[in-house]
């Protein structure tokens, strides 16, 4: 009884009937029993005919994690997250997807280690949302990147946290530190640049100025896109010089962060070339703007050619007032301050261009007078927005309290529908005040049958955002309410459901915080 291997697939395959292997005989009943007699002494002659592997190398022993151990509660919390967050949503369950960004961040501060049981499924999940990585990477410590060492699908923890962890073992040891950057991975060189910039700029800047010529103009980029962290006066003979780069991404981002430092030369250029297109006349301010861009121009950064459907005067114009100190403006007009200056009429239809472009101004220069000018009243008739365009990046210039406030009281004069993405750059948990308005405007919006679907972003974010203390008030508004003569059909129950599923949400982050409890 016998046949190769092959001879025996092949009559596996097909059957005895159609095809005997060699040495096997009788009728097709005692020709199947053969071929399984046949396989099972080839299966044993197949291995013991193996000859046994070359031994690995023993994965080198994981780096000790100092950290206390989760509370039990809160360690069966992240399980659940871990395990369920693939689930739908049904009814009034909280969306736990939602809160485990909340989750680790909260378990990274008070200073827990992750569960060595959990780290598989936290790094899976990690591998799949970006937004995670920084908070779960932390959380997970340096089992990790043990871990990522070992499973291919988990590199991605060795690029992001293997450059975090080696960057603040080398920043304070200067030969570490000068081997890193000579040999390190590109991760780790960003990670080190950047937390160089935060203790020690001028010593990150001479270290990018030693290997600067040699690296790829897509690593140039990045490398001086880290500058923005402790950018100072002292990087303006390095940013002047990248000016003649030959990367036009890497020309421009210099000028832009040369048009950050209000005392650059670049920017006293840009103010010169401003004060030129812009002034103030008897009727209002008067706008010049060019009529070509020059070479000299485009060296600081004036992109010549406009996007579709820009045109090309209005395209430079706005690149040399974004560009110019806003400290040009009053000196410009008379001493007026920035609130006079932003109620004078501009003549022509001008006005947009030149309104866009000192906000875009007070976002890089993080001027809080001008934001606050540009901004105007929250309740003013029509609001910011029609004016101009999204205030969100003006108000994330604001104190944090001021910021809650105005979004509040525009809240409570305009509604929510042009209120998401100002909502968004608020503070986590909001603030009472801005918490009480928007639950508010969403009992208003329901009492007066709006389109309850259009709700279901600002609902989301106030199920993340909203102070679980406000989950009595919410409660209050969970009961079914009789359909708006006018509304959408159904509107009512949806509603119910939805502050029913915010109620619940926001009891469930409360429990989840007493759960993490303090380091």
């Amino acid at each position: 009884m016998g046949g190769t291997w092959e001879d025996l697939v092949g009559s596996a395959l097909l059957g005895t009937e159609r095809r005997r292997p060699t040495g096997v005989v009788g009728d097709a009943e005692e020709a199947a029993v053969g071929l399984l007699d046949a396989a099972a002494v080839g299966v044993v002659r197949r291995r013991a005919g193996l000859r046994p592997g070359v031994a690995g190398q023993r994965p080198k022993t994981v780096a000790p994690d100092p950290r206390p151990e989760l509370p039990d509660a809160a360690r069966r919390r992240l399980e659940m997250m871990l395990t369920e967050t693939g689930r739908s949503r049904q009814g009034t369950a909280p969306n736990l997807l939602e809160l485990l960004p909340q989750w680790l961040a909260t378990a990274r501060v008070r200073g827990f280690a992750a569960p060595p049981a959990l780290l598989p499924a936290l790094l899976d999940i990690a591998r799949a949302r970006t937004d995670l990585r920084a908070d779960a990477l932390a959380f997970a410590g340096p089992r990790a990147l043990w871990l990522a060492e070992l499973n291919p699908e988990w590199k991605f923890a060795l690029r992001a946290g293997g450059g975090a962890v080696g960057a603040a073992s080398a920043a304070g040891d200067e030969a570490a530190r000068q081997r890193l950057w000579d040999e390190g991975l590109f991760a780790e060189r960003v990670a080190l640049l950047t937390r160089l910039r935060q203790t020690d700029a001028a010593g990150a800047l001479a270290l990018l100025v030693s290997t600067w010529r040699s690296e790829r103009a897509e690593d140039r980029l990045m490398f001086m896109d880290a500058l923005r962290t402790g950018l100072s006066p002292s990087d303006e003979p390095f940013l002047e010089s990248s000016l003649a780069d030959r990367s036009r991404n890497v020309r421009a981002t210099a000028a832009e962060l040369l048009s950050a430092l209000p005392a650059s030369a670049l920017a006293g250029r840009m103010a010169a070339r401003a004060r030129s297109c812009v002034s103030l006349g008897p009727d209002g301010i008067t706008v010049e703007a060019p009529y070509e861009c020059d070479a000299a121009m485009e060296r600081d950064g004036v992109a010549a050619k406009p996007p579709n459907g820009r045109g090309e005067r209005s395209w430079w114009l706005g690149q040399l007032v974004d560009a110019a100190p806003l400290s040009t403006w009053p000196a410009r007009f008379g001493g007026r301050t920035p609130e006079q200056i932003v109620a004078l009429p501009v003549l022509d239809d001008w006005q947009p261009d030149l309104h866009a472009a000192w906000c875009r101004a007070a976002v890089r220069q993080r001027d809080a007078a001008w934001a606050r000018a540009l901004l105007g009243a929250p309740s003013a008739r029509g609001g910011p927005v029609a004016a101009i365009g999204d205030p969100a990046k003006l108000l994330a210039i604001l104190p944090v309290d001021e910021r809650a406030g105005w979004v509040a009281e525009f809240v409570a004069a305009h509604g929510l529908s042009e209120a998401f993405q100002m909502l968004g750059v608020c503070a986590v948990p909001w603030s009472g005040p801005l918490g009480g308005a928007v639950v508010d405007a969403l009992d208003i919006a329901r009492d007066g049958g709006s389109y309850p679907w259009s709700f279901s972003g600002v609902m989301g974010l106030a199920e993340r955002c909203l102070d679980p203390a406000a989950a009595e008030q919410v409660a209050l508004l969970s009961a079914a309410a009789e359909e708006a003569p006018n509304g959408s059909p159904g509107a009512s129950a949806y509603w119910s459901e939805a502050f029913q599923r915010l109620t619940t949400t926001l009891r469930l982050r409360a429990l989840m915080a007493e759960e993490l409890g303090a380091a």
